[in-house]
């Protein structure tokens, strides 16, 4: 009994002395240095813990996470300089906070002595992001192309599925994916290849359809879903890529031809109109207003044998759209860029209708290979448009989209090495109209981002996860139905 005791009160001891609290002896005022930079950020209520790696040097390292001026919520202490947070802590901790502040208070023995490092201070915010991010991943120079798929993340755990891989259906291309308001029950993808088509899925149904008529120039690329989920609006663009063999551009892509047309889903159907097709102009990158009623795109003069691919420059415009009738009518130039020698791609309206968001860069329209792409925001009511300075980097910030709420983007972003896209998140204010600082995709290493080598291509923010895998892959093998034109 004796003995039981004696190495019960030796366990107990021992336990203790793993996680007894080290008291600093010194304050630093500077704030620690962490990767990923999540200092100064706002996090949504329901987001997976955002584990890091203490960026300074030290013998032992002493973590902790809490709220208000009470004694910490999570002690994290380690040999080691990798910060896990425990992920039903982190829960427990997001649910205290939300609406507030937490403070991460990093103390570290250096030299034998504790240093306490200036507490970093980050917000929970009360509105939570949609819970599932889809994305593509592939190799940034398509040099793999063949070894490429579409995945959804959890974002509040660190689970990541497939949506479809082409490695299972001959390795044939696989990209634009698309959802109706955030919806995986609305959705689409293009599958390019010998049993290629668009695969559409709507109330649990899906279809291979060829949106194109016979009659048609060029086939359905960039699409977007109308609110209602009859129609989807597509550019049909004729696209070449350009190889460099030096300078920061390595890759350029630019449209040789483009025009806009819709589909309709229910009749199998698709319409344009002259205002919208015809090689005059280039029209590309459409994008509904939240009521349905027009469409905003990117549009340029049209491509001339010859042309310097950096002379060639899109404005914004918007048709609008009668359902009615299925017509498009009124055309205007909501934003001309090029008159700043400037070119807008990939327009985005806020769930509300109040705010319109872009990329703009020095030519063409496919920012993701321009360095200089920045975010910008258009107020739709006021007509003010202005750089998003506190999202934008040195490097490319391109492809985003917004949550249902309107309250978060998601964006990618080459920031960190210049070769990789990878999602950042941003809180937004419709009141202001200012975006809290971006922060990076947790993951559950700290060092993922360090030798993971693809590329996170065309995020979207959706509410559930998409279930309809299995039945997309059997959908490629199905024949194709090729649209005809509407009366």
């Amino acid at each position: 009994m004796k003995i039981q005791n004696l190495l019960y009160y030796t366990l107990i001891i021992f336990l203790s002395g793993c996680t007894q609290y080290h008291q600093a002896e010194s304050i630093s005022d500077r704030l620690p240095l962490i990767y990923p930079d999540y200092t100064d950020v706002t996090f949504p209520i329901n987001i997976a813990p955002p584990n890091f790696r203490i960026q300074e040097e030290g013998e032992a390292f002493q973590t902790e996470l809490g709220c208000g001026e009470e004694n910490y919520d999570i002690l994290i202490q380690d040999d080691e300089p990798i910060v896990r947070i425990p992920e039903s802590e982190w829960k427990v901790l997001l649910e205290k906070a939300a609406g507030k502040k937490i403070y991460v208070r990093i103390t570290i023995k250096q030299h034998g002595k504790w240093v306490r490092y200036s507490d970093i201070q980050d917000s929970i915010s009360v509105h939570a992001i949609d819970p599932f991010l889809a994305y593509r991943l592939l190799y940034p120079g398509y040099e793999l192309w063949n070894e490429m798929g579409i995945y959804q993340r959890d974002l509040t755990t660190y689970e990541q599925t497939p949506i479809a891989e082409n490695r299972n259906f001959g390795k044939q291309c696989i990209n634009c994916h698309t959802f109706n308001r955030n919806s995986p029950d609305t959705m689409m993808v293009h599958v390019r290849g010998k049993q290629g088509g668009t695969l559409i899925s709507l109330n649990g149904e899906m279809e291979k359809v060829d949106p194109k008529p016979e009659e048609y120039r060029h086939g359905a690329t960039y699409p977007a879903w109308h609110p209602s989920g009859r129609y989807i609006a597509f550019s049909a663009n004729e696209i070449q890529q350009f190889f460099h063999s030096s300078g920061q551009k390595p890759i350029e892509v630019s449209d040789l031809a483009a025009d806009l047309m819709i589909y309709d889903v229910q009749t199998h159907e698709t319409f344009t109109d002259s205002l919208v097709y015809g090689e005059q102009y280039m029209e590309t990158f459409p994008t509904w207003s939240p009521d349905g009623k027009q469409i905003y795109f990117c549009r340029a003069e049209g491509y001339r044998q010859g042309m310097s691919l950096d002379s060639i420059r899109y404005d914004l415009y918007r048709i609008h759209f009668d359902a009615e009738h299925s017509k498009l009518h009124t055309l205007e130039c909501v934003y001309k860029a090029s008159a700043l020698r400037k070119t807008v791609s990939f327009p985005r309206i806020s769930p509300d209708g109040r705010f319109l968001l872009f990329t703009q860069s020095d030519y063409g329209n496919f920012s993701i290979w321009h360095p200089e792409s920045d975010l910008y925001l258009l107020n739709l009511a006021t007509g003010n448009i202005r750089n998003i300075a506190e999202i934008n980097s040195d490097n490319v910030d391109s492809f985003h989209t917004w949550s249902s709420t309107g309250r978060w983007l998601v964006f990618s972003s080459k920031r960190l090495d210049g070769l990789w896209a990878r999602p950042f998140f941003a809180h937004f204010d419709p009141e202001t109209g200012h975006f809290s600082k971006p922060f990076l995709l947790p993951q559950k290493e700290p060092d993922f981002y360090d030798t993971f080598t693809y590329t996170y291509n065309l995020p979207e923010l959706i509410k559930a996860p998409v279930k309809t895998g299995k039945k997309l892959l059997e959908t490629i093998e199905e024949p194709i139905h090729r649209a005809k034109v509407k009366n």
